[in-house]
């Protein structure tokens, strides 16, 4: 009797020929749509293929489909799953079987079985377990990605670049997507295990995991917890002592490995940066290509106005009265799929905001949205187009109020989606994407202080009607607002005084901010005016606090003068009030004392934080198990001495716990230091993390991250 003795998953073959290798030290991973072999080893007498047929059987919930075994000169259906033997294959006690699934299987764990099968009799064996991705590698897989410096970048990779602060001080962070770490692949399965869709119906999930579209929508929504056994739990203030602070998370892995090992308990806490990279993770981990975006001055705009209104006050001071607001940046996820639901107009990149912020269908998700339906105006398109047209296309309304009334308004059409980035292929330098995602701005009547509602839909239906006919797509008309001024962003014009407000460079911690406001009086009288200034701290995706520092003061300007009105806000105004990751907003408004018209402009920026070195002995490539020592250190550029200094290292997969080094004080132009062994406990990027911090500031005044690269040999 000839039975299965022994099975051979050519584990080292398969990951090679199907680009998986690492992503998983306890199953076979392979691809969708490829060929992939298994060595069946027979106890007994040997396999007698004349009387005795092989068949496979695939199992998916509770659904199996049968694979007779077939020799190699056999037509076999490339829509269903297929099992080969070739002829040089064939050996008395053994069979080397390749394996083929149809290109739109799901995304899964499988299980297989043998039956060996005579006329009369059947023995059947369980041959164990794989797991089956997407194929961008296959040119009819929706996820197909024609360049290999593209699926390098975007589905092997295991690093990132997040792009953060303002686009006037852009800071960027090196972040570790992890996916070949031990468990993260095992981590990603179970996220789709619990997802609401697979609770409520198993099997009918399964079967649609083979579109990228509903597998990017369901992870999307799992990324965050708000509906579901989700990963992350987010947080925008208050206290975080109850978890870890979103900027102290450098790497997805291990993000994911808390909930895994949780048991599905979300992990505190996250905001935008963290949740799109820890959905990069998953999307490259399960095939799909993807990437990191930075959106500069992305609106949240909940009622679909395609505008965001900002109060001041008559003295500059920013209001919080919005319930929408302008986020100085947000970051979501790009992912590369065909979109047959729409059209291929619509098919390659397409935007996925796993933040949860407004509810799409009656769940915490977004997208996926081409993007080309966004540079398009095709606001019908699915999914979340609106939303995310209004995040890099929304229109400022800036209104002073006075007494409760609004005294000025005026429209900035330009700030919003000012600058979007992702990380170049194959270099750390950012990728301009704003192209690519604002076309022709909206229509808007030319020195116009008023346009009314039926120009605003007429405006609308041109670019709607340029979307049919490019696309073929039903788009709906964008709604304009109709209390529209020559006024913009930074400075403002009107009945010949203009007003601009300029940052001298880019301010350090530790250096006085220097602004310029410019008066240009274009008219033909002189004028009196009272000058003021305001400076608020805030956090990116909040309103400013209140003002800690301000200055008045009223001036003449004669016809057609232009005055420049230089301001200094020194270190010791604003130290006790900035954090590290905060942002500065800095407005004037110019009132005209005749004729009571004021004039705003504003400014939102981010101070650069002081360099902590990081240096690694032999160099940033670093060898497996070995011992390598990290030399981490800080200078205090500050004029004066800072009181307990505190230097904190840590770095997942390197280091265990966090090293510090303290000092009571620490004089200008001294030194504080530590140094420290590490061991990269497992292949790929790591990121070491410093912060310094000290008893003056109210938070982290510096936070630098530091790339290691981890070779097996």
């Amino acid at each position: 009797m000839c039975r299965l003795k022994l099975v051979n998953y050519e584990a080292s073959e398969n990951h090679i020929s199907h680009e998986t290798e690492g992503l998983s030290r306890k199953h076979l991973v392979v691809r969708r749509g490829k060929p992939f072999k298994i060595t069946l080893m027979f106890g007994g007498r040997p396999w007698n293929p004349h009387i005795e047929s092989l068949v496979l059987e695939v199992w998916l919930g509770d659904v199996s489909e049968k694979i007779r075994v077939q020799f190699s000169d056999e037509w076999s259906d490339p829509l269903r799953w297929s099992a080969k033997i070739y002829q040089s294959d064939m050996h008395p006690q053994s069979v080397m079987v390749h394996i083929c699934s149809p290109v739109l299987s799901s995304v899964a764990l499988y299980e297989l079985l043998l039956h060996i099968e005579t006329r009369r009799t059947r023995r059947s064996y369980v041959v164990g377990t794989f797991v089956l991705l997407c194929n961008p590698w296959l040119k009819d897989d929706p996820v197909y990605m024609p360049l290999g410096v593209q699926t390098q970048e975007y589905i092997k990779s295991d690093y990132g670049m997040l792009y953060m602060g303002t686009p006037l001080n852009i800071s960027r962070q090196p972040w570790s997507f992890g996916q070949y770490e031990p468990g993260v692949l095992e981590a990603c399965l179970r996220l789709l295990q619990v997802s609401p869709q697979h609770l409520r119906d198993k099997n009918k999930d399964y079967a649609l995991r083979a579109d990228p579209v509903y597998l990017s929508r369901t992870l999307c929504a799992m990324v965050n917890c708000n509906d579901d056994l989700g990963i992350l739990m987010g947080k925008w203030q208050g206290s975080y002592k109850d978890g870890v602070k979103p900027t102290e998370w450098s790497s997805s892995a291990d993000i994911l490995h808390h909930w895994f090992r949780s048991s599905c308990r979300p992990v505190r806490y996250g905001q935008c940066w963290v949740f799109a990279s820890v959905l990069c993770t998953v999307m490259r981990v399960l095939g799909i290509p993807s990437r990191v975006v930075t959106v500069f001055n992305a609106a949240h705009d909940g009622d679909g106005s395609l505008s965001v209104e900002e109060y001041y006050t008559s003295t500059g001071e920013k209001l919080n009265l919005s319930k929408d607001s302008i986020w100085n940046f947000h970051v979501w996820v790009e992912c590369w799929m065909r979109r047959p639901d729409l059209g291929s107009g619509f098919d390659g990149w397409q935007v996925v905001d796993p933040t949860p912020q407004e509810k799409s269908a009656g769940i915490y998700c977004c997208g996926p949205c081409p993007v080309v339906a966004i540079q398009q105006h095709c606001l019908g398109a699915l999914y979340d187009s609106g939303f995310i047209s209004a995040s890099v296309d929304a229109d400022i309304i800036r209104l002073i109020v006075s007494d409760g009334l609004v005294v000025e308004r005026t429209v900035d059409t330009e700030a919003v989606g000012q600058l979007i980035y992702t990380k170049s292929i194959g270099s750390d330098r950012p990728e301009n994407l704003t192209p690519a995602y604002k076309g022709k701005k909206r229509v808007q009547p030319t020195g116009a202080v008023r346009c009314t509602p039926r120009s605003a839909r007429q405006n609308a239906t041109v670019m709607v009607n340029k979307c049919n006919v490019a696309f073929g797509y039903s788009c709906s008309p964008m709604q304009s607002s109709p209390l529209l001024s020559a006024a913009g962003f930074p400075g403002g014009s009107s009945q010949g005084l203009e007003v601009s407000l300029n940052i001298d460079g880019v301010p350090s911690v530790g250096d006085s901010i220097v602004m310029c406001v410019t008066l240009s009086n274009q008219s033909s009288s002189p004028r009196v005016v009272m000058e003021h200034l305001n400076a608020q701290v805030k956090e990116f995706n909040r309103s400013p606090q209140e003002s800690f520092w301000k200055t008045h003061k009223k001036m003449h300007i004669k016809a057609g003068e232009v005055l420049k009105l230089n301001h200094t806000i020194p270190t010791s105004e604003y130290e006790a009030y900035l954090a590290g990751d905060d942002i500065v907003n800095v407005a004037v408004v110019i009132k005209d004392l005749k004729t009571n018209k004021r004039f705003l402009a504003a400014q939102e920026f981010n101070i650069s934080s002081p360099q902590i070195a990081i240096e690694i002995e032999g160099g940033d490539t670093i060898k497996l198990k070995d011992e390598h020592t990290a030399q981490v250190s800080f200078i205090n550029t500050f004029p004066r001495t800072l009181n307990g200094a505190v230097l904190t290292v840590e770095g997942s997969g390197l280091l265990e716990g966090k090293h510090q080094a303290r000092l009571v004080f620490l004089k200008p132009g001294e030194k504080i230091e530590k140094q420290m062994s590490i061991v990269a406990s497992s292949p790929g990027t790591k990121v070491l993390m410093a912060t310094f911090s000290h008893s003056n500031s109210p938070s982290v005044v510096s936070r630098s991250f530091h790339r290691v690269s981890v070779m097996t040999d």
